[in-house]
């Protein structure tokens, strides 16, 4: 359940972060498919870290779990985008 909220919330991630900053946007499917892949990548560390410790920081309980795992999510999501951004954006020069 939360690598698939997880994964959500990097698309939505990497869509906003595309469209805050279009220089580095990839397009809609580049940038769901970059926001997908950092929400996973998200989900990982979130899994090795152990959820139960973000959670607290969340205001802990299963709400918790689901507020942290969104937020990183959306949070992995656009940095990826940006990072693939920037060097599509450098290697086009």
């Amino acid at each position: 359940m939360e690598l698939i909220l997880s994964l959500i919330a990097g698309a939505v991630g990497g869509n906003i972060a595309g469209g805050l900053l279009r220089p580095m946007s990839l397009g809609v499917i580049g940038n769901s498919l970059a926001g997908v892949l950092g929400g996973g990548s998200a989900a990982h560390l979130m899994a090795m870290a152990g959820a139960g410790d973000l959670a607290g920081l969340a205001g802990g309980g299963d709400a918790g779990v689901l507020t942290a795992t969104i937020v990183a999510g959306a949070v992995g999501g656009g940095a990826v985008t940006l990072a693939l951004g920037m060097i599509r954006k450098m290697l086009l020069r």
